[in-house]
């Protein structure tokens, strides 16, 4: 478990962090939200990495988990961070018992069949589908697979304040796009070693990513419409919100 947490940008925990800045809620209570998106956001690498899934053997610049130990450890592993994920979420340092079940009912729904799983499951479809997915399909099935967390983590804050959380939605819902967009333009482009997995995946599987859909360079113009869009939304919250936008821009010009 400790494994498949080192490394990574961190950036659902700190989406958390900083929405919960925000809404003036202490570190010391978001910290267990943050600390829960991250638990389950590794959890779904390691399962993604197995053998039966999109069979990886690096991940973060490390061996992944079931090639540094076995299947089975990492399946084990996976179902340990999944179910502490919850446990974080519900943590009493968190705040009052009905704001720490909003935050383990939410999560469970980004991260089950209603979201995350579900997107998952669209891209193992997507494989083996008699013809590759469309603009819209690809789309909806990121705003599953990517988009689902990173929307709950942008929203947690609003929630640790029982404030209104229809700005950070927006927000994150733009962000969760450009950063699958920017995600499939490192495929095609990046360098592995700074990515710290291997690349070009997509295009030996044949699969369609908005690169191979739109093209690298309008692609490349859509990730950036896209965090700017993001950055829009947060209007409401005036130059408090400053952090949230550079991640929006970081996003988009990252490297790995």
């Amino acid at each position: 478990m400790a494994h498949a947490l080192v490394g990574g940008k961190a950036l659902r925990g700190y989406l958390v962090l900083e929405g919960a800045r925000l809404h003036g809620i202490s570190e010391a209570r978001a910290m267990w939200p943050a600390a829960a998106i991250e638990a389950v956001h590794a959890y779904s690498l390691v399962h993604d990495d197995l053998p039966c899934m999109d069979d990886d053997d690096l991940r973060r610049g490390r061996p992944t988990v079931h090639v540094r130990w076995d299947e089975a450890t990492a399946v084990l592993a996976g179902d340990a961070l999944q179910a502490l994920g919850f446990e974080l979420a519900a943590h009493p340092d968190a705040g009052p018992a009905h704001v720490r079940a909003d935050l383990a009912l939410t999560l469970a729904r980004a991260a089950g069949a209603r979201g995350m799983v579900l997107g998952q499951a669209l891209d193992i479809a997507a494989e083996s589908a008699e013809a590759p997915l469309g603009l819209a399909e690809i789309t909806a099935l990121q705003a599953g697979k990517t988009g689902a967390l990173i929307e709950w983590a942008a929203c947690a804050g609003a929630v640790l304040a029982q404030a209104d959380p229809a700005p950070l939605r927006a927000y994150a819902r733009a962000l969760g796009l450009a950063f699958q967009i920017a995600d499939d333009i490192l495929d095609v482009e990046g360098d592995a070693a700074k990515a710290g997995k291997r690349l070009q995946k997509d295009a030996r599987a044949g699969k369609a990513t908005f690169v191979s859909l739109l093209g690298l360079e309008p692609a490349r113009a859509r990730a950036a419409e896209l965090a700017e869009v993001a950055c829009a939304a947060l209007e409401c919250y005036g130059a408090g919100a400053e952090s949230l936008r550079e991640a929006a821009r970081f996003v988009i010009s990252r490297d790995s």
